[in-house]
């Protein structure tokens, strides 16, 4: 038996793992603050149920990563406060985000995340942390097909140029 065999939790952390779960839980905190921001600011009310359910998930994500971390005598990044809930009528106009711009935040923060966690779990040794960021990055891809389905069904999806004309082929 090697030095990365047996009970996973006994193993060390190298230290690309810590640098990546200590990044992603400074992002994962910072997102969970502006969700806050973002649900204050929506008034389509699946559009915040969305931002609901990802808030749950960031929650649940936070307290497993900042546990592994404790447990291993990582400082833990700094969370940002909580948002006080806020009356959208009460927020000017011109100071709002409108639901278009949150979702296509969101699209791309979710993105963001699919990528992060793929690093991390190609930089991974141990097992443990690898299954837990592909779990991650399963919810974060069901999370993403949710946007999407939300983004065309409110037409709030911009897609780059359509490439419609394909040229004919001659031999």
């Amino acid at each position: 038996m090697g030095i990365l065999s047996g009970n996973q939790e006994k193993q060390p952390l190298h230290y690309g793992e810590i640098f990546g779960m200590w990044t992603y839980l400074a992002v994962a905190k910072g997102s969970h603050a502006a969700y806050q921001t973002y649900i204050n600011h929506t008034g389509d009310k699946e559009l915040r149920q969305l931002l609901e359910e990802l808030n749950q998930g960031i929650k649940q994500e936070v307290n497993e990563i900042e546990e592994i971390l404790k447990i291993n005598g990582i400082a833990l990044p700094p969370s940002p406060p909580e948002r006080p809930v806020a009356d959208i009528e009460e927020i000017p106009v011109g100071a709002r985000f409108n639901d278009p711009e949150i979702s296509a935040m969101v699209s791309a923060n979710i993105a963001a995340g699919l990528i992060a966690c793929s690093q991390i779990i190609g930089q991974c040794t141990r097992e443990d942390i690898a299954m837990l960021f592909g779990q991650y990055h399963m919810n974060k891809a069901q999370a993403g097909a949710r946007a999407l389905r939300l983004n065309k069904e409110k037409g709030w999806l911009i897609t780059p140029p359509l490439h419609t004309k394909i040229p004919v082929q001659t031999t």
